[in-house]
This record gives C-alpha cells, structure tokens and sequence, in this order.
C-alpha cells in the first residue's frame, strides 16, 4: 500500500469526521436507525441546505449510505465498520472514567445498540461470558471464532450460524466499549445475538435511543443460558 496514499485517506475521512455538525449526524445514526436529511439537519443544528453538504461529504467519504424512498431520501451508516471508528472515538474522546461516568446516561450504560450490536454493561457483561464459556477464542488481533461448542451452542439457541458465517462480513471481535472501556461483543455473532434477544422479547429497543431495556423474561433467561445476572 502507499503510505502517502493512505495517508491522504484516513486524513479526508479524519476531517469528515471531525467537523461538528457531521459528527453529530454520524452518532445520531449510531442507533442503526436511517434518517432524512431533514431530522439530520435538526440534529446538526444547521439548515437543510447545509445539511444537504455534509451529507454529500459523508457520503463520498462512504461513512454513510442514502435509499430513495419516494420523494424522500434516508441516510444509515455505511456498516459496522464506521460504527465501530464511531465507538472508538467515543472511547478517546470520553477522558477518563471518572470523567465519563458522570456525563454518560445510567440507562445508556446500562444497555444499548452499537450499531447491529448489543453494548454497554449488558454487552461486556455477555462478551465475559461467551468468552468464559468457551464459546468464542481468540484469533487474530481482535478477532474471535468459534469454537466447536460455541457453535453447537449457538446453534440450540436457534441462530443459523452455518448462514451467519457466510455473510461478508467479520463473524465476531472485540468492539471497545465506550461507556464501559472494555470489549463487547461485535460482528455477525453479536449482531445475531441481538437480533435473537429482541426476537425471543428479552430486550426491547427503546424509542428514538440507542437504550435497551431488559425484559423479566429476558433476565430468566440470560441467567439461565449463559449464566448472566442482567
């Protein structure tokens, strides 16, 4: 790879990032929620035409994608990927613990969605888990991959892993934790865990947040299937 070329690179997606209005547009979407330019405009506290040019730029930079529906246009992240340089940010941007503890919203840190993916103290407490169980083993960098158990294991929850493993993207790694500064589980695992615990009811998304609620049912259940207190 060129250096200088990469360089070049991660600077302009830097700087796309890095300017105020659309970095508010970009954690809005965090939640894995499309919006239109418009609610992105209120977000970013401009007017709609300057919206309209930080979100041409995000999108050429493809930190974010656009679907026409109608006569309307809805904006998402572009993948996991950005999500996870999103959390990352967080991560630096928070300081400390004891600076970030106060300023973090006890219900966000409780449980919430990264992306496609379940986080804070729920996501850690889970990512402990399938690693203590032995479910999933390190690979390489921040990689996992299943082991035989945690695969027969997943498999008896009702997750199509032999499907799971085929999508193109990375199938589990360590996601830094904003709120928390350690790892959760992210990928195609985590993402099928997530999409299997609001199947199953036992968490439920809250409106217009990135916050997760854990249900009595899914709280019998965590404990009963990984051994999880929630």
């Amino acid at each position: 790879m060129n250096v200088d070329l990469h360089g070049e690179a991660v600077s302009r997606i830097a700087a796309a990032i890095g300017e105020p209005a659309r970095a508010r547009m970009l954690y809005c979407l965090l939640d894995n929620r499309a919006r239109s330019s418009t609610e992105l405009a209120v977000v970013a506290g401009v007017s709609p035409s300057t919206a309209s040019v930080h979100l041409s730029r995000l999108t050429n930079e493809q930190l974010i994608k656009v679907v026409a529906q109608g006569k309307h246009r809805y904006y998402s992240l572009q993948g996991p990927e950005v999500a996870g340089v999103l959390e990352g940010l967080g991560v630096l941007a928070g300081g400390s613990r004891s600076q970030l503890t106060p300023a973090t919203p006890n219900y966000l840190r409780a449980a919430r969605t990264c992306y496609d993916h379940m986080a804070g103290a729920l996501g850690v407490a889970l990512h402990d888990r399938l690693k203590a169980l032995g479910w999933l083993a390190d690979g390489r960098g921040r990689s996992y991959h299943l082991t035989p158990s945690g695969n027969k294991a997943l498999a008896a929850l009702g997750i199509d892993v032999e499907e799971t493993t085929k999508l193109r993207r990375r199938l589990a790694f360590a996601c830094l934790d904003w709120s928390e500064r350690r790892s959760h589980v992210g990928g195609a695992i985590g993402a099928a865990l997530l999409n299997l615990a609001l199947k199953r009811k036992w968490v439920s998304k809250e409106l217009d947040s990135r916050a997760l609620s854990v249900t009595s049912l899914g709280r019998r259940e965590l404990l009963a299937r990984f051994g999880l207190q929630a």
